[in-house]
């Protein structure tokens, strides 16, 4: 009985301690109750979501510099894992600070010269795009941007990989995130001359991708191919060292794409919003499948093996395809996209190889060939206007490639381009960082040296 008793009594003062927070509470909820009028409301909340799914969209799209990372690590020899891990590394940090300075500016002012150069001042005082449902945070604008920024920069490291030196590639960064690139980008999302034509893209097949894949193009034809890249009889020698890598890339690539694709709607409250964003993240699934599918069956017809590498970048040729239009296609016609990004992605391979280009990764064919076709596809597809998406499936990818080709003639000239052959075959990692990505004493990753 009196351990009853101990135990009520404990009961009870424990109680009388909770009776001031029961009443702060309580004077909480009533206080709530009486002031409905203090609540958000519906234009607030509305601006809330916006924001902060578009957030989570940056953070996705952001993400997508670790899937390049290992996608581009993967596909190399093992001596230059670390270079490449540098490279998609000093891609984010380059990109946020210049974009910042200049890029958003450029890309979302008032124009300097009508249809073709925008100027909005210095940092994030430029007006950016307004979304259907209300206005978006600036700030949160530019981090949305800055992430499609640092996406076309790091495209092109692949493509140099293995024989590129790294002050030379910091140079190409600070270069095409700060002028390259916002200036495409004026020209369709900052309301420029293509915009002023009726041509679409969506998310950035051109904008964004064929960007990355046309300046790669241009880096790779100045370099060269690598030592040993291809045999005497004009064959073509392969060295990936770690698939594995390459494959987690990609599906990392992949779930980074639901940020790219859906989050460029900019917004998400609404019936028509909504069902927007479920529409573009259902086409984007689709085309990657598509774009996978068609590039592991028509590797076995091209090689006599279902290739793994093949198939990797017919999933990403998928994507990149579906970006420009998946906005405005139906699913059926995104499966479509996607088989044929598929194919084109394996003839832009098979014609870089027969050109004896090296494109360490696949840049070109991934980002380039298949972005000028999403662009098309809009119009296929998607019943945008032909010459439109004609003109700006030509016009981008032209600046691109020769403001890239500029560049990197310039770096050529002052000995900036390519690393001394002593250097290529010691490998980056050493010769220019002074390190491994690998410990000697793990035995890993050693057959692609």
């Amino acid at each position: 009985m009196k351990s009853i008793a101990r135990i009520a009594d404990y009961g009870k003062r424990n109680w009388l301690r909770a009776l001031p927070l029961v009443a702060l509470f309580t004077i909480l909820f009533a206080q709530k109750s009486f002031a409905q009028d203090d609540g958000p409301s519906p234009a607030e909340v509305g601006y809330a979501i916006d924001n902060m799914m578009l957030f989570i969209a940056a953070i996705l799209v952001l993400f997508m510099q670790a899937g390049f990372a290992l996608v581009e690590s993967g596909f190399n020899a093992s001596k230059n894992a670390l270079n490449i891990m540098f490279k998609n590394f000093i891609d984010v940090n380059v990109g946020v600070l210049t974009f910042w300075l200049f890029g958003y500016g450029i890309m979302y002012g008032s124009a300097v010269i009508p249809g073709w150069l925008g100027w909005g001042g210095f940092g994030i005082s430029a007006v950016g795009p307004t979304p259907a449902a209300g206005a978006l945070n600036p700030q949160i604008d530019w981090l949305f941007q800055v992430a499609f920024a640092a996406t076309a920069a790091t495209i092109v490291s692949g493509a140099v990989a293995g024989r590129m030196q790294f002050s030379g590639y910091l140079i190409y960064s600070i270069f095409i995130t700060s002028i390259v690139y916002p200036i495409s980008g004026f020209w369709k999302w900052g309301g420029g001359w293509l915009d002023a034509m009726g041509f679409h893209d969506f998310a950035g097949s051109l904008v964004v991708h064929a960007v990355g894949g046309f300046a790669g193009l241009a880096g790779a034809m100045l370099l060269g191919p690598r030592i040993g890249r291809f045999a005497k009889d004009g064959s073509s020698v392969s060295a990936p060292h770690n698939y594995t890598l390459a494959t987690l890339g990609v599906f990392i690539l992949w779930i980074g794409w639901y940020g790219f694709n859906p989050g460029s709607q900019l917004a998400f409250v609404g019936a028509g919003n909504t069902d927007a964003v479920v529409l573009i993240a259902v086409n984007t699934t689709l085309a990657a499948a598509g774009g996978a599918v068609a590039a592991l069956i028509l590797s076995h017809f091209v090689t006599g093996k279902f290739d793994l590498g093949l198939a990797l970048n017919g999933m990403l040729g998928g994507l990149v395809g579906i970006t420009a239009n998946c906005d405005a296609v139906t699913n059926s016609s995104a499966i479509v996209i996607g088989l044929v990004a598929g194919v084109v992605m394996i003839g832009a391979t098979l014609l870089l190889e027969r050109l004896k280009i090296d494109d360490a990764v696949g840049a070109f064919p991934v980002h380039g060939a298949c972005g000028v076709w999403g662009g098309l596809a809009a119009a296929i597809f998607g019943g945008k206007p032909f010459v439109a998406q004609l003109v700006g499936s030509i016009a981008i990818p032209l600046w691109a490639f020769g403001m890239a080709f500029l560049l990197f003639s310039v770096l050529k000239a002052t000995k900036m381009l390519r690393v001394s052959p002593e250097e290529e075959m010691e490998g980056l990692d050493i010769s220019e960082h002074g390190a491994r990505a690998y410990s000697p004493m793990t035995g890993a990753a050693v057959s692609g040296d």
